[in-house]
């Protein structure tokens, strides 16, 4: 049997379907490390647990450390030590060092996790991307600004996605965004170059170090316009046509990008856009599943269960590489105005028009408070052969169904 303690902060739903899948490998003994009570877990779940251990803190190294100190105890061993949030993998890595488990080390973690490093990284490896700098006071800002001119990208080094990200164009803007997130020689603040084209991500599986299956996403709009515009309805689409040759260069530079940073076995998230002249540059990767509902959507596309060619790879180290056969794509509905959610338009007449593409709902629910999260208030998966029905449906579709509230 492999010994495997997933380190879950909380009993969220989406890492939920990780563990599970983590759980129903065969030959495995599951332990749940978290912050939440054991009672907090689905009742199913709990009854596939070898083991659970809550500490305090499930981000912090040495509460991790001795909690896996403990399950080792009841285990008999600790063979793998799992978790999918971004803010996990440096405090995971920290414990395989220190108590000599297998899987991702420190150097390669802080690589992933601080962006301006891995900037760095990438540059030094001929790869391309933003230009880049870390502000640690308000005269780097605005000396970097002098070197790109506006408008730059202000976000944390350790951020995942766009999260705390702020998009600067002028003098005022950059004030703006340095009162609400000061930057601080301990706490500095990561200056980018703004990239200007579409953005996608490439999410990949890697073993022993070798890019062995990859997955394309588009976004639209981008990711920081939709959370500089709450109101904003996005969609994320995945091509059937994965293997284009337009998207020859991404494959190349991704494999490199993975190669310079570090990774062994397992996924990875990247993402990246394409210049109005056709060059590309990278934004960042993860050394984690993607967000946005994307493991659900490569679960649709490819007719597999993504979440349990997951836990195997990253328990047994295999993975079968899947066939695309469907385009897929998200909607996510996003609140007009403020308050609880009121009313939702426009559903019947989406359900008449592209209800036999949909594969799954999340509806926002009336009365419902405002999402704080990116994907909104709820949202809609669609399915189809043809990448263009996919398209032109999740375009028609965020143009039907209306959130509001009030």
């Amino acid at each position: 049997m492999t010994n495997v303690v997933f380190v879950a902060p909380f009993s969220f739903d989406t890492t939920l379907r990780f563990v599970n899948a983590a759980a129903d490998t065969p030959g495995v003994r599951l332990a749940i490390l978290s912050q939440d009570r054991l009672e907090k877990f689905p009742a199913e779940l709990r009854q596939k647990l070898a083991a659970h251990w809550r500490v305090e803190n499930a981000l912090d190294a040495d509460h991790l450390t001795t909690g896996v100190e403990g399950l080792a105890k009841q285990l008999g061993s600790v063979d793998r030590l799992l978790g999918t949030l971004e803010q996990l993998q440096v405090p995971l890595a920290a414990v395989r060092e220190r108590l000599d488990i297998d899987g991702m080390g420190v150097e390669a973690a802080e690589n992933f996790r601080d962006k301006g490093r891995m900037k760095t990284v990438l540059r030094d490896a001929g790869l391309p991307c933003a230009r880049h700098h870390t502000i640690t006071t308000e005269a780097d800002a605005v000396s970097f600004i002098d070197e790109v001119g506006y408008p730059i990208v202000i976000k944390p080094p350790a951020g995942s996605g766009a999260k705390g990200t702020f998009s600067v164009e002028d003098e005022a803007t950059l004030r703006d965004a340095l009162r609400q997130n000061p930057p601080h020689p301990q706490r500095p603040l990561l200056g980018e170059e703004f990239v200007q084209g579409s953005e996608h991500s490439f999410d990949g599986v890697s073993i022993d170090g070798k890019l062995v299956w990859h997955s394309l996403t588009h976004y639209t709009p981008t990711p920081l316009e939709v959370v500089r515009n709450p109101w904003i309805q996005w969609c994320v689409l995945l091509p059937r046509e994965v293997d284009d040759a337009d998207f020859d260069d991404i494959r190349v530079a991704a494999a490199n990008s993975l190669d310079a940073l570090g990774m062994t076995t397992g996924v990875s998230h990247l993402e990246w856009f394409r210049r109005p002249d056709g060059s590309l540059a990278i934004s960042e990767v993860g050394a984690r599943p993607g967000g946005a509902q994307i493991s659900k959507l490569i679960s649709y596309a490819h007719d597999f269960d993504f979440y349990r060619a997951w836990a195997q790879l990253m328990i047994d180290h295999t993975f079968d590489p899947p066939e695309r056969r469907f385009a897929a794509g998200a909607a996510f509905l996003r609140g007009q105005g403020q308050g609880r959610v009121q009313a939702i338009r426009g559903l019947s007449q989406a359900q008449e028009e592209i209800g036999s593409l949909v594969v799954e709902t999340n509806l926002p629910r009336l009365g419902q408070s405002p999402s704080s999260s990116y994907e909104g208030e709820g949202f809609v998966i669609l399915r189809h052969r043809e990448t263009e029905v996919v398209e032109k449906a999740l375009r028609r579709l965020i143009t039907l169904v209306q959130v509001e509230l009030g």
